[in-house]
């Protein structure tokens, strides 16, 4: 079995600029780190099946000495099903916070509260305006059962 060392070069740049991609900020690259990553691994399959052969279908008097192996091939197309729906997933992502913050790179306005350092303050607030809503509901619960007790003449 002789593989050809093109694609094993070609495999090994996309899937390191594929990692690099992924390691990015910006949403775009990501989507297209994905997609470099899941071409990488279609070739990694396609290396690894070997030689072609016949089909792999078994009838009388068939050798299957020299059949390819059909596992590989089910394993690409599920590797192709998989990055559409990673692809898919991504490209919902992006063009959600696109609607929400009209940006397309994660900083610390984007990330999620208490994650970074610098966000902590941000957290804090949110934090204080919760407990701020909360003390004000339970007031006004307090106040409503009182106006029940008055109106039932203090029995219940």
């Amino acid at each position: 079995m002789t593989v050809s060392l093109a694609l094993i070069v070609l495999m090994a740049v996309l899937y390191a600029a594929g990692a690099y991609l992924l390691l990015a900020r910006s949403l775009s690259r990501i989507l297209i780190g994905v997609l470099l990553v899941g071409n990488a691994t279609n070739l990694l399959l396609l290396v690894v099946a070997g030689d072609p052969g016949d089909a792999p279908i078994v009838t009388d008097g068939v050798d299957t000495a020299g059949m390819t192996d059909p596992l590989t091939q089910g394993l690409t197309l599920t590797a192709i099903v998989i990055t559409f729906g990673m692809t898919a997933l991504l490209l919902a992502l992006v063009h959600r916070s696109w609607r929400i913050a009209r940006q397309e790179r994660t900083d610390e306005r984007t990330m999620v509260p208490g994650s970074d350092a610098h966000a902590d303050d941000e957290g804090a607030r949110v934090a204080a305006e919760t407990a701020d809503d909360d003390r004000a509901l339970h007031k006004a619960l307090d106040a409503s059962d009182e106006d029940e007790d008055n109106e039932d003449g203090g029995r219940r």
